[in-house]
């Protein structure tokens, strides 16, 4: 997600400071006026707004009455004569205010929170307005082509194959194929292949007549016959055995089916969808899977990518899985930290969208504050290592006559990792499994003397 920062500061020195601050990892525009304040933000919205309060003509705080919604985040920088007005900026809409001289790392820190605060709000604000594709979500180029697919797919009348690994959500697939098709006021049943005894599979499909066997004691319609009109899914078809699947071919041939032990047929009018997480064409190949049903179903065949390939829905799913969660538990979620998302970038999911949806579910149960951090990760995502991570602990810090102790080892570590990052405090806390302010307070320690001098300005 591409974050705009829009500076209006008339100080040239603090100016220059602030974009080289702010800019390795966002796109920082820098004004010194009220009236290039304005034409800037005519142009372009921002994700945040960094004001001085006093300008040569005029005051920051004209700016809060006249923006658009939705606001951008607003942080208000004064002098300590101006504290008044600054609390008066925040009556008006601001996010924060910060004093002159300015604390770097207090800066970087209010910029982190009212980004993500206002990230969030942009996800809540999608959730109480429903958005998606017929219960999908995501916009990243795969799930966009997927839309297409489906939107074509639902217009026909064949059966359909959707293939996926575990967790990606086949099920939803299926659901959306049927809600937008000509079926939609249909039923939408499903069943799972595999979940089913072998030998209660054809009465469970087809149906069945009263003593057809024994423990009938009673008549039964059957799956397809109840999705007459609609459509039915087929989950883990790969498992149906081989006598069923004749029988299901010759439905999606003819339109007929016959309940065990009834001597005439039924016509079926139900669009069969058909899910699968392994490759069904190597079943075909080991005889384990009809060719002929196989190319009945693969006519139309969609693919739901994996949730790696996904890219930016990453962001977009957790904070919808996370606002859900904090529901359930009635707790109020912020969002997520810089860290705690490059970690959910860097991990591959093989469980897929479920998977990240059980993380956010942990995260939303043992954040004590709304946001949610690296180590309120599930473990399996803690300790995965970044494939850019520093391997080993460089050999010249175990040089020497003397073995260094466990804290001096830390804060060379640290700095190695900074050095390796050429800097990027975000990037080395999401390397070292910590937040951002578990870093700051650790370089704090380090050399508080050089914090004092370099992360001050006055």
């Amino acid at each position: 997600m591409s974050e705009t920062i829009l500076i209006v500061e008339d100080d040239e020195a603090l100016g220059e400071l602030l974009v080289e601050e702010l800019r390795p990892r966002r796109t920082v525009h820098w004004v010194s006026t009220l009236k290039e304040a304005r034409a800037a933000l005519a142009r372009h919205l921002p994700s945040l707004l960094i004001t001085d309060l006093r300008l040569p003509d005029g005051n920051g705080i004209e700016l809060l009455a006249e923006l658009p919604e939705p606001r951008p985040g607003v942080i208000v920088i004064t002098a300590f004569g101006d504290v008044s007005q600054a609390v008066d900026a925040l009556k008006r809409g601001a996010d924060d205010f910060l004093t002159k001289p300015l604390d770097l790392d207090h800066l970087l820190l209010s910029v982190q929170r009212v980004l993500e605060t206002h990230s969030m709000r942009a996800a809540l604000e999608e959730l109480s307005h429903p958005a998606g594709f017929h219960g999908l979500y995501g916009q990243s180029p795969p799930m966009r082509e997927l839309y297409r697919q489906i939107e074509r797919v639902a217009q026909g009348q064949g059966a359909v194959l959707i293939q996926g690994e575990s967790g990606t959500g086949k099920e939803l697939v299926a659901r959306a194929l049927h809600a937008a098709s000509p079926r939609s006021e249909g039923p939408f049943l499903a069943v799972n292949c595999a979940g089913i005894p072998a030998d209660l599979l054809e009465s469970e499909f087809f149906g069945h007549t009263a003593g057809a066997f024994t423990g009938a004691g009673r008549a039964r319609r059957g799956l397809l016959l109840e999705a007459h009109g609609g459509s039915v899914l087929l989950d883990e078809i790969a498992e149906m055995p081989l006598s069923l699947q004749a029988r299901l071919l010759r439905a999606l041939q003819d339109g007929h089916i016959r309940p065990v032990g009834q001597d005439r047929e039924e016509r079926v009018d139900v669009r069969v969808i058909a899910a699968t997480h392994g490759q069904l064409r190597e079943r075909v190949d080991q005889g384990r899977f009809r060719e002929d049903l196989y190319y009945r179903l693969e006519t139309f065949a969609l693919r739901v990518p994996p949730l790696r390939e996904r890219g930016e829905d990453i962001e977009l799913l957790a904070a919808r899985f996370l606002y859900r969660h904090g529901q359930v538990l009635q707790r109020r979620m912020y969002g997520l930290t810089d860290a705690a998302l490059e970690r959910l970038r860097s991990y591959p999911f093989p469980g897929n969208v479920r998977e990240l949806d059980n993380a956010m579910e942990y995260a939303a149960t043992f954040t004590a504050d709304g946001w949610v951090d690296v180590e309120h990760l599930p473990q399996r995502l803690r300790s995965t290592a970044d494939s850019s991570a520093p391997a080993q602990v460089p050999e010249e810090l175990l040089s020497g006559p003397l073995l260094p102790t466990l804290e001096e080892l830390q804060r060379s570590y640290v700095r190695h990792v900074l050095e390796q990052t050429g800097g990027n405090k975000r990037r080395a806390a999401a390397l070292l499994g910590i937040g951002r302010r578990t870093l700051y307070r650790w370089l704090a320690r380090d050399d508080e003397g050089q914090q004092e001098e370099g992360g001050k300005y006055g």
